[in-house]
């Protein structure tokens, strides 16, 4: 018994290669704000490569420009704006002493 071999087909669908994150101009930087806050999560965490779609040296440059800005306090270790609305609100109820007259 043989069995039937199908030759190899490409799919039909139309792959759509999508551009780079990073244009030719842009230089990755420190200081360059706008560039680096798009590699950022909104809980302040570098996106990883496949995210990114970013060559590795390309992530490289950006995982260090992140952290100078970081220790420059241009950007914050941490965005957790709304966890420390949460917790300052909780300690002020929890935490109320009363005074004595």
């Amino acid at each position: 018994m043989e069995k039937f071999k199908r030759p190899f087909r490409k799919s039909k669908r139309s792959f759509r290669r999508r551009l780079p994150p990073i244009g030719l101009g842009d230089q990755i930087d420190y200081r360059n704000m706008s560039l680096i806050s798009r590699f950022i999560s909104e809980q302040g965490k570098i996106l990883p490569r496949r995210v990114n779609r970013l060559t590795l040296k390309q992530q490289r440059l950006i995982t260090i420009a992140i952290k100078q800005a970081r220790i420059l306090s241009l950007l914050p270790f941490l965005n957790n704006e709304k966890q420390f609305e949460r917790t300052e609100s909780i300690s002020r109820t929890t935490g109320a002493r009363t005074r004595k007259k």
